[in-house]
């Protein structure tokens, strides 16, 4: 799926329910099949890993699968994964117009991936993100690659409990 988190003044916004950063549940496609969360057309069913199957007509099951394939020179697999990462790009974007970030941290699985993801995603953002004055959020692959969630989820558990604990 597609995670995210936002921080802000060096701590997670979690929201009022606990669910802020589900970032892969915003709507890309008013038309799209609903999702988990009932968003149809979200951006986790364009960019995520268990819609896959389905935007490659069952020929791929795993993103790495699908990059490797674009990397052979695999015409639809590179059509395939582009409008993924275009897809990223256009979330992404709606995203900065709405949270204004210092910067964006791509981590995960996907981060693996390295200039095969980010540099199509540098052009796509160039194409789709609105800036103001010529500013240009930065996009940066996270120091902690695809353990940067699991990391993070459980920094925010122990900090969580250190609140309880003191009150």
């Amino acid at each position: 799926g597609v995670g995210g988190a936002i921080l802000h003044g060096g701590k997670l916004l979690s929201g009022a329910q606990g669910r802020a950063g589900h970032l892969g549940h915003i709507s890309l496609n008013l038309r799209g099949e609903p999702g988990i969360t009932g968003i149809p057309g979200s951006l986790e069913q364009h960019v995520g890993e268990s819609s896959l199957p389905a935007r490659t007509q069952g020929k791929y099951r795993t993103t790495r699968a699908l990059i490797e394939a674009h990397l052979r020179g695999d015409l639809q697999a590179t059509e395939w994964w582009l409008a993924s990462v275009y897809a990223l790009a256009c979330g992404l974007a709606s995203l900065i117009n709405v949270i204004d970030p210092e910067a964006v941290i791509i981590g995960g699985g996907i981060s693996h991936a390295g200039e095969t993801l980010f540099e199509p995603l540098r052009q796509y953002l160039d194409q789709v993100e609105w800036r103001p004055g010529g500013h240009q959020v930065p996009l940066l692959a996270a120091q902690l690659g695809e353990f940067a969630g699991a990391l993070g989820a459980a920094r925010f558990a122990l900090e969580r409990m250190g609140r309880e604990s003191a009150s």
